[in-house]
């Protein structure tokens, strides 16, 4: 019988987790504070240096860069050919203007070597 009421507390503690990690606020990158503020050569720099120490450093971090927009698309925005910036909503940017985003690293690309930012948002 103790074996019973055993199994089914750790039963009970087991889905209790489960359920709250699953169901976790979702993170709201546009009021966060930015981890780091910095250039897009820099961090590109960084990555082309060593992306498996920077990926672990930018990795799912908040950062705000400063840069010219490159290239121009509904939903996302290139800022100086080496950073990619996917927006949740469609921006206002404008081609060739500068301007200062903040966004969520998701990793960077080798081949096309740019570093990929989402839930970005362009700060005022």
């Amino acid at each position: 019988m103790k074996k019973k009421i055993i199994f089914f507390i750790l039963l009970l503690v087991v889905s209790i987790s489960l359920y709250n990690y699953v169901y976790q606020d979702h993170r709201n990158i546009e009021t966060e504070l930015p981890e780091f503020k910095s250039t897009p050569e820099d961090i590109v720099n960084e990555f082309k240096l060593d992306a498996l120490v920077s990926g672990k450093k930018y990795l799912n971090k908040t950062i705000e860069l400063t840069g010219i927009v490159t290239e121009l698309n509904n939903s996302d925005l290139t800022l100086n050919n080496t950073i990619f910036c996917q927006f949740t909503e469609t921006q206002t940017a404008k081609l060739n203007s500068e301007v200062k985003i903040k966004g969520r690293c998701i990793g960077y690309d080798d081949l096309f070597e740019q570093v990929k930012l989402d839930q970005c948002s362009i700060i005022k």
